[in-house]
């Protein structure tokens, strides 16, 4: 388990009632355990809609010495009804729920916008309804310049979270988004499964494209994020991290040195560099205490714009092999 820099919050979630939207994911699991090791919450409500990840999170925390405060709730953001009663007498919100595997999305397209969309308008909806103080919800650098269904939802769902602040008036619930890239070693992602072809031993690893790279994130480093933007949230900010890139080559090699490389193609709604913020939106982007800002349009700022797309392929921060092999470890 890793260390949350309490500094960033001080008592902030102390004797506080936390809800985690899909809190049986990799962020959502990870979250919960981290705040349950630091802070000293009221209540953290882990919400989701997989009864199995759930008793199989309760069965890791059933020893943990504040279990008492851990409350585990069946449900789907799809269902405005039951977020209704999940949020009665929540502080805090963290919206990590998303239908995100992209070849999924791309053929069940409609099913990608019931969670995506129509369950952060819920979200807000619910938060709005029971005073919530703060919601944060998670995007990803897929949400920038989409061209894939799960990127546009996500974007969607970023304007959503931005402009829910314009209706929160006299009941002083404030919205933002914490935008970040690939997670390593969460479920699905690309670590695991080059390790899975290697325990198979499988005698070649494929690769979309030679030259593709991405931002990557540990899940401490993201948890961690998401906490610091919590405390200094106004509401309607995005906050971007700065993060390395990887280039997926060399993350083939350093899992599995002695496989062969075998070019497959991209797929479907797949980018060969991602970015976490574009050239347009880079004016309204500020670096702010080592991480960047993307401010809504209206909003007026003092310092000088960034005026550059923040891409994993032009990065100047990229990880080296010695680095890569750290992380795999």
């Amino acid at each position: 388990m890793f260390f949350i820099k309490k500094k960033l919050l001080f008592s902030m979630l102390d004797n506080k009632t936390i809800l985690v939207t899909g809190g049986t994911g990799s962020f959502g699991e990870n979250f919960v355990e981290g705040i349950l090791k630091i802070y000293k919450p009221k209540k953290i409500i882990v919400f989701s809609r997989d009864e199995y990840k759930q008793f199989l999170l309760q069965e890791k925390l059933s020893s943990h010495p504040k279990k008492k405060s851990i409350r585990f709730l069946i449900g789907d953001i799809r269902d405005s009804d039951r977020l209704d009663m999940a949020f009665r007498g929540v502080d805090y919100v963290v919206h990590a729920a998303a239908m995100k595997q992209i070849p999924t999305t791309e053929k069940e397209p409609l099913e990608c916008i019931k969670t995506n969309i129509y369950g952060a308008t819920n979200v807000i909806r619910s938060a709005l309804k029971n005073k919530v103080k703060k919601v944060i919800a998670l995007s990803t650098d897929k949400a920038v310049n989409p061209i894939n269904l799960y990127g546009a939802t996500k974007l969607a769902a970023d304007k959503l979270f931005v402009s829910a602040n314009n209706y929160s008036g006299n009941i002083k619930t404030i919205f933002s988004v914490v935008r970040y890239g690939n997670v390593i070693g969460s479920r699905g992602s690309v670590i695991p499964f080059f390790k899975k072809l290697k325990n198979e031993n499988k005698k070649y690893l494929p690769i979309t494209h030679p030259d593709m790279t991405r931002f990557f994130i540990s899940i401490e480093d993201a948890v961690n994020f998401v906490l610091k933007s919590f405390k200094i949230m106004k509401g309607r900010e995005i906050f971007i991290p700065i993060l390395p890139s990887i280039k997926i080559i060399d993350l083939a090699r350093a899992v599995n040195p002695k496989a062969n490389l075998k070019i497959v193609g991209i797929r479907a709604g797949e980018k060969i560099h991602e970015s976490l913020f574009s050239k347009e939106e880079s004016r309204l982007v500020q670096r702010i205490n080592g991480i960047y800002v993307l401010y809504p349009e209206d909003l007026k700022h003092k310092k000088s714009p960034i005026n550059m797309e923040y891409n994993s392929g032009t990065n100047k921060n990229f990880l080296e092999y010695k680095d890569i092999l750290k992380i795999i470890k």
